[in-house]
């Protein structure tokens, strides 16, 4: 009888630690516990790479995302994960629990995330512009952006990568490489580059790539969206004519690159000493288009040029009411009056350099 006990009091113990052991696994691997981030948001988080456990783990503590870490260190160990950490971006759901955020992790199915670079006027500015929101440094971009070997496959040069980057906003990956990014852009700038824009830059006359060295001078010369078609309309006449541009933001660009003046605003009015500088983007010496981009254009002012406005103005200066918008001549006569009421502007309001 006691025997008999025993066995029935041990089958009971047996029986409930057994439930209990399920029940807890259950709630292990099944409660709850990741938290909302701001605003009861998702919560974002980078792993990168060569990231261990550990550092998943401190993050997630970090940044207040999980409620309970030892479960989460459990099931990571039961499902192997910390034996396999990927690295990327991942946007863990609010309510999650322990097994759907590691098997999440675990897929290395991260989520995109966004770049852009608007208003660049070097490839320096485009590097530090996109890396906060990638895993590469600018250092990396750049190195990337001047590495013979991968400018040869991709059929670039020094002087013609600085086209490739058509600012937009582009979806991708946070554990993008330098060149995996180099060669985004150059699928990027394949794809804009369709047979249409091909063929009106063709009807003007110009390549690919001259369209961007043109656009660059055309976004320096006017701020205004809708005064663009007609800056390019009058320096494809020039072209067309084999004049010399006289474009002022190629002369400064070129003092920049010869080391005359440290920033592009050092220079607020082109003078003699400037238009003296010997560089190839001195388009007062030299006719012609210059060999690059003297900025990153944008496609406001790609598709200005590739949709010039046709007229027979060769001649423009600024408005001496400091609107950003020009004035446009037909002959040198008539730009020389607006031109000097512009130099008489600029002297009343003292800008002498």
């Amino acid at each position: 009888m006691v025997k008999k006990n025993l066995r029935v009091f041990l089958f009971i113990g047996i029986s409930v630690l057994s439930i209990s052991l399920i029940v807890y696994f259950y709630q292990v691997f099944y409660t709850k516990n990741i938290l909302p981030g701001k605003n009861a948001q998702p919560a974002v988080i980078r792993i990168p790479h060569g990231a261990t456990i550990q550092n998943v783990s401190d993050t997630l503590q970090k940044y207040d995302i999980i409620s309970e870490l030892v479960p989460f260190r459990f099931v990571s160990k039961a499902l192997k994960y910390n034996e396999n950490v990927k690295p990327g971006l991942y946007v863990l759901q609010p309510g999650m629990t322990n097994i759907e955020a590691v098997r999440y992790l675990r897929s290395g199915a991260q989520s995109p995330t966004k770049i852009t670079f608007n208003n660049a006027r070097t490839l320096e500015d485009v590097a530090q512009r996109i890396t906060p929101r990638l895993e590469i440094t600018p250092d990396e971009v750049l190195d990337a952006i001047h590495d013979k070997e991968l400018l040869n496959a991709l059929g670039l040069d020094s002087m013609t990568v600085k086209a490739i980057f058509i600012p937009n906003t582009y979806e991708v990956y946070w554990t993008l490489s330098a060149k995996g990014l180099v060669t985004r852009m150059k699928k990027e700038y394949d794809n804009f580059w369709n047979d249409s824009r091909k063929q009106k830059a063709e009807k003007l006359g110009l390549t690919p790539y001259q369209v961007t060295v043109l656009a660059s001078i055309v976004e320096s010369e006017t701020i205004k969206v809708d005064e663009m078609p007609k800056v390019a309309g009058l320096y494809v006449n020039r072209l067309n004519k084999g004049w010399a541009l006289q474009s002022d933001p190629t002369v400064v660009f070129g003092c920049v690159e010869e080391g005359v003046v440290a920033e592009f605003t050092d220079v607020k009015r082109v003078l003699n000493k400037h238009l003296e500088v010997d560089s190839p983007y001195n388009t007062y010496k030299y006719s012609g288009l210059p060999p690059g981009p003297i900025r990153i254009p944008s496609t406001q002012a790609l598709n200005a040029v590739l949709n010039a406005e046709k007229h027979r103005y060769m001649y423009m200066v600024a408005s001496d009411d400091f609107s950003g918008y020009h004035h446009f001549s037909k002959t040198l006569r008539e730009h020389n009056i607006y031109a000097a009421k512009y130099q008489r502007a600029l002297n009343k309001a003292r800008v002498y350099k």
